[in-house]
């Protein structure tokens, strides 16, 4: 164990970077990434000692108008929601009014089937082992979501268990989505207004909802696909704590910075959120239900908590949630036991290909799992092949900027 973690100070061990200032606009490379890969526009929000360092906004929001992005323009949190949803379940938690290992067939005055969202478990009572910790930290043994199956998307496709619960992590946005049910079937609280008072209220979020608000329609980012072809912007109208989440890179920065104080939660309610619930062997986070397993993050510990995922560096403790769909790429991460963190958040389904390079020059070389979070570098496709996952992939690999990012901000 003492040689490991000689190996990971070796790779990771930095002194911290300088946040307190943002970067000289002319020598900021930050741009030449984005331009290199194609990424439409993209937010970024540096958090350290728990105060929001830096935030900046680049390119654009809406390419036709030619409108900019700007640090309190509305998008789509897409899984960021799910982060923000554990934190606030975990203030029900210290108040004594949900047991994380308590059955949810405990809370739900009727039996889970009986809810027509729910009919396709009947006969399967392994539903009755179901367990807010289970739910939270993706052990359900639900896919990701129902219509997403083995052999491709089925919209028609019936709700089932891959696996026994509690036996492995696979991640699912079904077992949050199902948490909210519970807490609003079993306890009577409303998800939306949970998040609301415990969230938004609290951290000062009051551009950001679980539900589309016209007023979001004046500044908002449509997102673009990896031709620069517009996707729109969804107007979700109903609460899905899986991610239904509108915020903007301000709101969210918030937050994040009161994550990295410990605000809200007492100390046995912030070493649940972030203690490891569950080890991380899969190759990818995705596809979910893929039995494919790798040793690689084993020196990191990569596991999940409730909500986040964590892993540990000889720096201490990190934490991070991405969110993810077509048009949208965040990554909410941060190390040093919290003390540092990064917010990315862009309208480009290309801005995940200059994520990795973009946690280094902002962070350090802080361990991050780029290759399970399929954060594949734009310049390197031979990651893209299909027998890339078969080869092993260090969390510790550095990521400098490239060479031909780096030169041309140089000589500017």
């Amino acid at each position: 164990m003492k040689g490991m973690w000689s190996l990971l100070l070796c790779l990771c061990t930095a002194a911290a970077p300088a946040v307190a200032q943002a970067a000289d606009p002319a020598l900021d490379p930050v741009e030449a990434l984005m331009r290199e890969a194609r990424v439409t526009g993209l937010a970024l929000a540096v958090i350290h000692d728990g105060r929001v360092a830096e935030l900046r906004a680049y390119g654009l929001r809406d390419v036709e108008q030619a409108l900019p992005l700007t640090p309190d323009t509305t998008m789509y949190a897409a899984s960021l929601t799910k982060g923000a949803f554990a934190y606030a379940v975990m203030g029900l938690v210290q108040d004594g009014r949900l047991d994380l290992d308590r059955p949810i067939a405990d809370y739900l005055p009727r039996p889970l089937p009986e809810y027509e969202k729910y009919a396709d478990l009947a006969g399967d009572d392994r539903w009755r082992k179901l367990t807010a910790r289970m739910l939270l930290a993706h052990t359900a043994g639900f896919p990701n979501f129902r219509f997403f199956t083995p052999q491709g998307y089925d919209e028609h496709a019936k709700l089932a268990f891959a696996f026994e619960p509690g036996s492995r992590f696979a991640y699912s946005g079904e077992g949050i989505n199902l948490l909210q049910f519970v807490i609003e079937h079993g306890l009577g609280v409303d998800a939306g207004a949970l998040m609301q008072a415990r969230v938004f209220d609290r951290f000062g979020m009051t551009s950001s909802g679980m539900t589309w608000r016209d007023a979001f329609a004046a500044d908002m980012a449509l997102g673009y696909d990896e031709n620069g072809q517009s996707l729109g912007h969804k107007q979700r109208g109903a609460v899905r704590a899986a991610g239904s989440m509108d915020t903007t890179p301000r709101d969210f920065a918030a937050f994040l910075a009161g994550l990295s104080r410990g605000e809200g939660l007492d100390a046995a309610a912030r070493e649940q959120l972030f203690g490891e619930q569950v080890r991380i062997h899969s190759v990818q986070q995705f596809p979910t239900l893929s039995t494919d397993t790798t040793a690689d993050n084993d020196p990191i510990a990569l596991a999940y908590g409730l909500g986040w995922s964590v892993y540990r560096t000889p720096e201490g403790r990190a934490f991070f949630k991405g969110g993810h769909d077509d048009g949208t790429r965040n990554i909410a991460v941060c190390v040093r036991d919290g003390r540092d963190c990064l917010l990315l958040m862009s309208n480009s389904s290309n801005a995940d290909g200059i994520f990795a390079y973009l946690i280094e020059h902002k962070l350090g070389p802080v361990c991050f799992p780029w290759y399970w979070q399929s954060y594949l570098p734009y310049d390197h496709p031979e990651l893209q092949a299909p027998d890339a996952r078969a080869l092993p992939h260090s969390p510790c690999l550095r990521w400098p900027l490239p060479a031909s990012v780096a030169a041309p901000v140089a000589r500017r």
